[in-house]
Order: C-alpha cells, then structure tokens, then sequence
C-alpha cells in the first residue's frame, strides 16, 4: 500500500463547495487524508449563491484524488448543524487533524467602492455574518476535537495578507473588515493553540481562477489566457490547485508550527515547499503586485512563475 503524507489523518474543510475551498479539499485528499467538505450549496438544493457546483461533487472529486471524501451539508452560521457536524467526525474518525475555514459565500452580498454611508446595511451585515461569524462557530465547534492530539492545524482562507491589508483599502468597508478580521482570527487562535501544540495560519491565494471568476472573464480553464484581453495582469492568474497545494504541504509539514499566527500567501509557501500549479510553474501574485501593478508597469508575467 502506497502511503502518501496525509495517510490517516482527518481533515475538515468548511466552505468546500467551490474555489479555493473544493481545491484545499481535493488536494488534501490527493495527499491521502480524510476530508469532510462541508457547504450550502447541495444536490439537494442551491444556496443564496445559486450557483451549480455541489458538495457532492467536491467530496467525489476528493476522493478520486485517492483521498476518502465525505460531503456533508452544513449552514455554519447554525450552531447546531455545526456541533452535529463536529460529533459525527469524532463519532466516525475519532480525531481531527486539519481544520480550514475557507467559508464565504457573500459576492453577490458586495458593494464596491461606495463608502460606508451609502453601503446598503442589510447586505453588509449579512456579510460579516458569512464572513466571520462561520469562522468563529466553526472553531468553537470544532477545536476541543482538534486539541486532543498535538499538531494539529488550523487554516484561515482569507483574501490579502496581513501585511496587504494594512495598508491597502478594500473597496468596500465590509469586504475590508471581513478579510482583516480573518487574518486575525487566525492570530488569536494560534495563541490560544500553541500550548496545546497546535498551529493556526491566515493563507490567503493570489489571483485565483475559480468558476466565478473564469466566467466573470468569459473565459475556461483552457482559454484563461485570454481573459487578459479583459484585465492583461490576469497573467498573473492561479488555479484554486495552489492553495490547496500550499495547505497540503503545510499540513504535512513536521515543522509547521514555524507559520503559527503568520500571515502568507500562496506564492510565498510555493517558494518554501517547491509545490506547483497545475502547469507547473509558481506563481508568485504578492511580489508580481508590489513590482508591477502598484508601480503601474505594464503586464508581464516573466520571471514571476
């Protein structure tokens, strides 16, 4: 039996049904664990997303990556769906080893660049519900499991390192507040985690190609390339793969405990672990950004993959 590094271990992905989320799950599976992929959207109905992909697919997928996958439908801003969640993996598996909170769920929630006064609250606050509150349930529920072994970890999917956005403005102050905030959720729980030998990390993706996107740019996967007609620096562009990759590689390192209460993205970890896109090459979004788009150079991507 062929034993790859995730072998045994447990891991919850909570907003899998898509992006970046159905790519962590399906990456961790590639690398041998046991992944819950949990989300709204459901075979059994849409989420407010309405969109098509399904949660069923993401745990097929996860498991035809060698893996075993296990979709569960799951509203992580109900308590109780969450705790029932958390007791059924304890009750099957017995231990959780991997905890990521990629949920989302608020792009038809956003207005961009209107300020506060004229944002529409309803619509803002059920953001940060999304955005933060799932985050914050999701860990209450599930970290007692998670600390009953050492080394276990905790990934905040979010959008912008810390760095980024602290200095940066998010066009929206509720898109700004929900992506700082999961970066610090990230900080927090690494602290209340480390005597219990366990990691928490804030990882953020570069310019990430998920089915929304590709379709915003009228463009596949096979064609993305020419989604630069529409924006060129869409150059620097990334599968959902690499961040799952960068999970992955986290989650499988013996000395992961070196990213506690860090803030990094995709390309950084690319450099350290040596993973890659599926083209295999590594893009690097963050410093591609820093010396090209905000220094208002033409788009090129040589060099930054």
């Amino acid at each position: 039996m062929t034993t790859t590094p995730l072998t045994g271990k447990v891991a919850l992905v909570a907003g899998a049904t898509r992006g970046a989320g159905r790519q962590i799950a399906i990456q961790l599976g590639a690398a041998g664990a046991t992944v819950y992929a949990t989300g709204r959207s459901s075979r059994a109905g849409r989420s407010e997303m309405d969109r098509p992909e399904t949660i069923e697919e993401t745990a097929e997928l996860v498991t035809a990556a060698g893996g075993t996958g296990i979709g569960v439908r799951v509203d992580h801003l109900v308590p109780e769906q969450v705790r029932d969640l958390v007791a059924r993996i304890d009750a099957e598996q017995g231990r959780l080893d991997v905890l990521v909170n990629d949920i989302w769920g608020s792009d038809p929630l956003i207005t961009w660049e209107k300020p506060v006064w004229e944002q529409p609250l309803e619509a803002g606050f059920r953001t940060l519900r999304l955005a933060v509150d799932t985050h914050i349930i999701t860990s209450h529920y599930a970290l007692p499991l998670l600390i009953r072994r050492p080394a276990g970890l905790v990934v905040e999917i979010g959008d912008g390192t810390k760095e980024y956005n602290d200095a940066n403005y998010r066009l929206s102050v509720f898109y700004d507040l929900a992506k700082v905030s999961v970066n610090r959720l990230a900080f927090t729980q690494a602290h209340e985690l480390e005597p219990h030998g366990c990691t928490a990390v804030a990882l953020t993706p570069g310019w990430l190609r998920s089915e929304a996107m590709l379709e915003h740019f009228g463009v596949t996967e096979a064609t993305w390339r020419d989604g630069a007609a529409k924006d060129p620096h869409f150059v620097m562009s990334e599968t959902p793969a690499f961040v799952g990759r960068a999970v992955a590689a986290v989650a499988a390192d013996p000395e992961r405990a070196r990213w506690n209460g860090r803030s990094v993205d995709s390309g950084g970890l690319a450099q350290v672990y040596g993973f890659t896109d599926l083209d295999g090459t590594r893009p690097h979004w963050a410093r591609y950004y820093d010396e090209v788009v905000a220094a208002g150079k033409p788009a090129d991507d040589t060099g930054y993959r």
